[in-house]
């Protein structure tokens, strides 16, 4: 039985699982409905009825999923309307008044008089923050769209800082927040602190792909992770804390739910269960890395604004633990070629050349300072001499 959460001042009833849109697309351009493959429409429509006969009956996607929102328009207007939480995000970009016209097509594209929850995709920054706020900005055409009917509630998505996304939060201007939490990058959880405290709703993004690829695990994790796969302990750790009230299964088709559901009757357990399992992770970790590095590594580091080449330390780093740790050797090559081409998604560059940088005086308040660029080094060895995009611009 599906299991549902208040989602924050909302009130929705929110199931902890909700069904994200952007696996089952035909692509991530927007192209007519004729070119999309029938068997393409057929198998997200099945993915929906699947999804909602489950009760996962928060349907997420957004307008720059390419033909997402389009195909979702062929079926979210043949199921009941009242059963379901629509979710559609829209990039604060151009004019307000392109921003809302931006809006009113993802309306009509999905087949909708209104939508439950418009997010503004991406407030990664504090200068994409500030254009929302300011007076007749984003924001502010979001909210004449509230009122006008066409929109229920208001909240925003981001990959962004900690510190932006507690400011964004701080304004007291949105109901709920779409961010990144998981096992294995908890540093947001100040900010669903403040939401908590705003009584915010708090959507976990991408928790399967951008938790560590975990549909694709390496063996060394499914042993740390047993009994449970590293999926449901995923989901079970995220879950067990209440103020956690959604995470996003990115489907790409009907059975992609299934893992998931294994842990809705382990939820009341999850004080038996996780720890043992925490207990192999950090066991494990403190022996590949050294429990000193372990536990100390982020103290004193840099941002990629006070590196020299803008070389971002601390995720170098963090995808370095993870494939020494974990063996998660491809999910941190897919995360750190992003770096120097995921702008403001994921901003800063790789350590190539690192060794021809004097990074003493950014370093000066690491423990770890002298052996830190011979980790970069050693991590841009490992992992970079590929190109990748952001999906969106593949």
């Amino acid at each position: 039985m599906m299991q549902y959460r208040r989602f924050g001042r909302t009130e929705l009833s929110m199931p902890v699982f909700s069904c994200g849109g952007m696996r089952y697309q035909f692509k991530w351009q927007r192209v007519p409905l004729a070119e999309i493959p029938e068997a393409c429409q057929r198998n997200l429509e099945a993915t929906i009825n699947r999804a909602v006969e489950l009760g996962i009956t928060h349907i997420e996607t957004a307008r720059g999923y390419g033909t997402s929102e389009l195909q979702l328009g062929q079926i979210l207007p043949k199921l009941p309307r009242n059963q379901l939480i629509v979710q559609t995000k829209v990039t604060p970009q151009g004019q307000p008044q392109e921003f809302r016209q931006a809006i009113e097509q993802s309306l009509e594209t999905l087949g909708l008089d209104f939508i439950d929850l418009l997010g503004l995709h991406g407030i990664n920054t504090d200068e994409i923050l500030d254009h929302c706020l300011r007076p007749d900005g984003y924001l502010e055409v979001a909210q004449h769209l509230r009122a006008a009917g066409k929109v229920r509630f208001i909240g925003f998505s981001t990959h962004g800082s900690t510190e932006t996304i507690v400011r964004a939060i701080a304004t007291h201007q949105f109901d709920y927040v779409n961010l990144h939490w998981y096992y294995i990058n908890q540093q947001n959880w100040p900010a669903i602190a403040a939401a908590t405290a705003a009584d915010m709703g708090v959507f976990i993004i991408s928790p399967t792909n951008k938790g560590g690829l975990l549909d694709q695990p390496s063996q060394k994790l499914m042993d740390l992770c047993a009994p449970l796969s590293p999926i449901q302990f995923n989901d079970l750790f995220c879950l067990s804390h209440p103020q956690v009230h959604t995470l996003s299964v990115g489907a790409a088709c009907p059975g992609d739910f299934d893992d998931h559901l294994k842990i809705l009757g382990l939820l009341p357990q999850a004080s038996e269960i996780l720890p043992p399992i925490l207990h192999r992770l950090q066991q494990a970790a403190c022996e590949s890395l050294g429990e000193e590095w372990y536990k100390t590594w982020q103290v004193g580091l840099p941002s990629a604004t006070e590196t020299p080449q803008g070389i971002n330390i601390p995720v170098i780093l963090w995808l370095w633990n993870l494939a020494t740790a974990y063996d998660l050797v491809d999910y941190a090559k897919m995360r750190y070629n992003l770096l120097s081409n995921g702008s403001h998604w994921f901003p800063g560059a790789q350590a190539e050349g690192v060794e021809t940088l004097d990074l003493a005086p950014c370093l000066a308040h690491s423990p770890h300072g002298a052996k830190i660029p011979a980790i970069l080094a050693a991590a841009h060895q490992l992992l970079g001499n590929q190109t990748v995009k952001r999906l969106s611009e593949s």
